[in-house]
């Protein structure tokens, strides 16, 4: 027996020592994994992780999620395959543009069309005085078009009327529908940036104030550039909203793309973009889009951190698209929140969100005329086909129809 017992000890011995390895082991096979390299058509999907906790989601093939909702969004974030209650699902993919554009404009035909019609009456009335004049510039200011596009407008109408001597309502309707293209401007450029630049991709980052929908602007935009043959990959930097990463890696599910994403509660945002990008360039993506925490356009310190978002992803690659998410119920707030945001990260582009309703339209051509900056798409609603590049000229033929 005696000469059995330092066998058994070192036994014992040895197995304390491999169980005490053996979280080690696997802490450092987490954090020293490497993102994958280059994806080609033959890579196997995987996870990876990063330093920091920061983690890619694989790209699904088909997915199961819960069942799309009434308006279309799908509730919940990372659902395991057996879970109950849940049907499999196709990569999610956008109708057509005409569709989509031809669907919104019908949509704000019906909902609010106080600066067209409101200005057809006025002027195809049987007497244009100046109490006319005066009512025409009181509707457009209360469409939200502000205050030097509105008296741009009202001297150029009034000129013309004056020319033409004319009050019937087809030639104020071609009158009136000239103007304000003009205002509009189509000549401004709203193509998205979105083409790889030699061995980087496109860079997009996405801003706004809470509540706006730029989480879902996001998703909906992926849906539309997978759509058009674009490898994309997402960063959820929005690291303050709980639900925010899970919901913009739903997207993520829905459309077929990885997410970049943090397990840590409040993690740095920066940090976060910074993986997404470097993810992006390893992985040879088209479009890397980075989705960023609402902002209060009057908190400084927030503010900084999101010039700090944009400085830290520049290291890696220039940033092409800067995307103001905002509103158009708000109004002239939106237009405060616009020069705002526009003084920090140089805005290349607006996102107008839930034209309709009690929004007006007007509030197109007071950021544009304000900022310099293009309204390049508009969303009317909650379903994952509202969102379509904005056009002049159909704008304005929806607000006077």
């Amino acid at each position: 027996m005696n000469d059995f017992l330092p066998i058994i000890l070192s036994i014992l011995a040895a197995l304390v020592v491999v169980g005490g390895l053996v979280p080690v082991l696997m802490k450092a096979r987490k954090s020293g994994a490497k993102y994958p390299g280059t994806r080609d058509a033959n890579d196997p999907l995987q996870s990876s992780a990063a330093g920091g906790g920061t983690l890619v989601e694989d790209r699904p093939d088909e997915v199961k999620a819960p069942a799309p909702t009434f308006d279309g969004t799908v509730e919940g974030a990372e659902v395991p395959d057996d879970a109950a209650g849940l049907e499999t699902i196709a990569i999610d993919t956008p109708a057509p543009v005409e569709g989509r554009l031809t669907r919104l404009r019908a949509r704000l035909v019906k909902s609010n069309n106080i600066l067209g019609k409101g200005l057809l009456a006025l002027l195809s009335g049987d007497k244009i005085d100046e109490n006319v004049w005066d009512e025409v510039e009181e509707t457009l200011l209360l469409a939200d078009l502000g205050t030097e596009p509105t008296m741009q407008l009202v001297d150029a109408l009034r000129e013309r009327v004056k020319v033409l001597g004319t009050r019937s309502p087809e030639d104020v309707k071609a009158m009136l529908r000239e103007e304000l293209i003009k205002l509009v401007d189509p000549g401004m450029d709203r193509s998205l940036n979105v083409e790889r630049k030699g061995d980087r991709p496109a860079v997009v980052l996405v801003v706004g104030v809470n509540g706006v929908g730029k989480t879902t602007t996001v998703g909906k935009l992926a849906r539309v550039l997978v759509a058009e043959d674009k490898d994309v990959l997402l960063g959820a930097a929005d690291t303050f909203r709980a639900a925010a990463a899970e919901q913009l890696a739903t997207w993520g599910q829905r459309v077929g793309v990885p997410t970049v994403k943090s397990d840590i509660d409040g993690a740095d945002p920066a940090s976060v973009a910074y993986e997404a990008v470097k993810a992006g360039i390893d992985q040879e993506v088209d479009v890397v889009m980075v989705d960023t925490a609402g902002r209060l356009q009057n908190k400084t310190g927030l503010m900084d951190e999101l010039g700090k978002v944009k400085r830290v992803i520049e290291k890696l690659a220039e940033v092409d698209e800067v995307l103001l998410v905002l509103d158009a119920t708000t109004g002239q707030n939106g237009l405060n929140q616009a020069r705002v945001f526009a003084e920090v990260v140089n805005i290349t582009g607006i996102v107008l969100t839930k034209l309709d309703g009690t929004a007006k339209g007007g509030i197109v051509v007071a950021i544009q005329k304000s900022l310099g900056v293009p309204v390049k798409l508009i969303g009317l609603g909650e379903g994952p086909d509202d969102l379509a590049p904005f056009e002049a000229e159909s704008f304005v033929d929806a607000l006077l129809n």
